[in-house]
């Protein structure tokens, strides 16, 4: 007896602690079956469907630590008729769900072991054996350790239960054993393989033949019987393949777009099971990260159970710049377990899902280079930002003093500068106003513009401005450096020079034009207060009037260069 309650101990506790553990891993997909326990087609028990997520929580916790509690044997008497309270409870559900069919899947083991109905029930039926045997045996239930070690366990115990259920609540299930978790491909997932096993069914075909009712059995087909049809019944005797994904489907207005929307290289699915239970608030978020992948060129759809009333109001409401379309309540709540959440997909491939509280986490691929992006999860790096205020300093030394005879000093600066920023760039892309804020992060572009290598990362500056690491009209001068460097037109005149002609008059010009007429309609949409003309005059003083040039003109002028002064 001694050694069969030490087996039942260990095999009792340990099956509790992992089966209590895998649902506290996922306490709202264990409300989910909770609800299904307390709606009018099973134990018709409504009320409490609005406390499932509470139940759901208070009893996976006690299963863990009843099997904490056996394991290292304290309170006994309280642990083991408390178990038993439990076994005969779920066997009792289990039971019932097996001879009804009312619930195809007890949830014992949520997502990761899934178990029939009746095997449920058999495997309650062999923890009760087992816990009756330890009812039977308590006096060989000896505590491991001193009451006070043993308080401890369990204090330690309900805190990591307490934690872990509140960060699976605030973010997502820590493992996700569901066919919908990251890298899941939905499409493979709903295909049925050639070779998968066909489903067997019976078909017991009642007859009446002269005046006796007769029973043939076929496996389908209508028998060849002369006699009156009675009835049919069918029985199943082997189940067939069920792929993973069985009930996934995305509609509106009565099409199908699922396959179309599963083919899209880039989609964002904005999943909200239930708008009238969303978190209201969540959609403030939503609608700036689909914002931001509908510029990174993503295709952008809601995916809900609610009516297009609802779907139309949050639309409304938050200014969102997507439709909604219909998919099955049970599906979006098996696909992620927030309300509301977001899925990135590529072709059908799961890649991010995140809860409302972690979109901050989100990335988007550049259009660009393809490669994943994300400003507002990038953190602050204090240090690098004491670096490069340290660097803008050595930048301006010379050159905002204009002492020119220490110009060469300068340039060895540039140089050292230089070659701090690009193994910056190299190691860890361009450090923008979220890696080390707004005035920091444009000190590796006065670098780069004072260098001779801005033709090497002029397309890193493009990048950094569209992710708004950098104000655009710092990019727009770089540019325009560029084409000037490179003997073009540039764009948004902010490149300028003044010559002297052999005699002390100044003859100052903007470099030439791209588009003379519509430069300032250009420099305003990239951010510059000053129009064209009225930057010349801070250039170059009051007295000096605009003149588009062409570059013909231009290099007439260099002919008697002396000195030269570029913005």
């Amino acid at each position: 007896m001694k050694y069969l309650v030490g087996f039942s101990r260990i095999f009792v506790g340990v099956l509790f602690i992992i089966s209590g553990l895998i649902k506290l891993n996922d306490p709202v997909g264990f409300s989910f079956k909770l609800e299904e326990y307390f709606s009018p087609a099973v134990l018709d028990l409504p009320f409490f469907e609005p406390y499932a997520l509470a139940f759901s929580i208070v009893v996976v916790i006690i299963e863990v630590l009843l099997g904490v509690l056996l394991l290292v044997g304290f309170k006994p008497k309280l642990t083991v008729w408390s178990l038993l309270a439990m076994i005969i409870f779920f066997t009792f559900l289990t039971f019932y769900s097996a001879y009804y069919n009312k619930v195809t899947d007890c949830g014992c083991f949520g997502d990761a072991i899934k178990l029939t109905p009746w095997e449920s029930f058999t495997k309650d039926v062999v923890l009760l054996v087992l816990i009756l045997i330890l009812v039977w045996g308590l006096e060989f239930i000896k505590p491991l350790f001193s009451k006070r070690l043993n308080w401890a366990v369990v204090g330690l115990a309900t805190l990591l239960c307490v934690v872990f259920c509140y960060q699976v609540l605030n973010h997502l299930p820590s493992a996700d054993f569901r066919p919908y978790s990251i890298g899941a491909n939905i499409t493979e997932g709903m295909t049925v393989p050639e070779d998968a096993p066909k489903p067997i069914q019976e078909f017991a075909w009642k007859f009446n033949v002269d005046g006796e009712e007769k029973v043939y059995v076929t496996d389908g087909g209508y028998p060849d019987v002369e006699g009156e049809f009675v009835g049919v019944e069918t029985k199943v005797v082997q189940e067939g393949y069920e792929p993973p994904i069985h009930d996934f489907t995305i509609e509106k207005d009565g099409s199908d777009f699922t396959e179309s929307m599963l083919g899209e290289p880039k989609l964002v699915m904005v999943v909200a099971y239930d708008l009238a239970k969303s978190e209201w608030d969540a959609f403030t978020k939503v609608k700036t990260y689909t914002d931001e992948a509908l510029r990174k060129g993503y295709k952008v759809i809601g995916m809900s159970a609610s009516g297009s009333g609802e779907s139309q109001a949050i639309i409304q409401e938050h200014d969102l710049n997507f439709d909604f379309y219909f998919t099955d309540m049970t599906t979006l709540k098996t696909i992620v377990r927030s309300n509301p959440a977001i899925l990135v997909l590529e072709k059908g491939t799961i890649l991010q899902k995140k809860h409302h509280n972690d979109f901050n986490e989100l990335e988007f691929r550049d259009p660009e280079n393809g490669v994943f992006y994300n400003p507002r999860a990038m953190k602050f790096d204090a240090d690098l930002k004491a670096k490069l205020d340290s660097i803008m300093i050595l930048d301006q030394k010379y050159r905002a003093t204009g002492d020119f005879s220490n110009w060469g000093k300068q340039l060895e600066i540039d140089s050292s500068n230089m070659k701090y920023v690009e193994k910056i760039i190299e190691e860890r892309g361009y450090p923008g106003e979220s890696m080390v804020g707004s005035e920091a992060g444009k000190t590796v572009w006065y670098v780069i513009q004072h260098s001779n290598k801005i033709e090497k990362y002029i397309d890193t500056m493009e990048l950094a401005s569209k992710r708004q690491e950098l104000p655009f009209r710092l990019y727009a001068m770089m540019l325009d450096r560029h084409l000037m460097n490179q003997n073009k037109p540039q764009i948004y005149g902010t490149q300028g020079s003044a010559y002297f002609m052999g005699t002390p008059e100044q003859v100052a010009f903007i470099w030439p034009l791209k588009n003379p007429d519509s430069v300032n309609i250009f420099r305003k949409q990239a951010g510059f207060e000053l129009s064209v003309e009225e930057n010349g005059k801070r250039m170059f003083g009051d007295d000096f009037e605009f003149k588009s040039y062409s570059i013909e003109e231009i290099e007439e002028l260099k002919a008697g260069l002396q000195y030269t002064k570029t913005e």
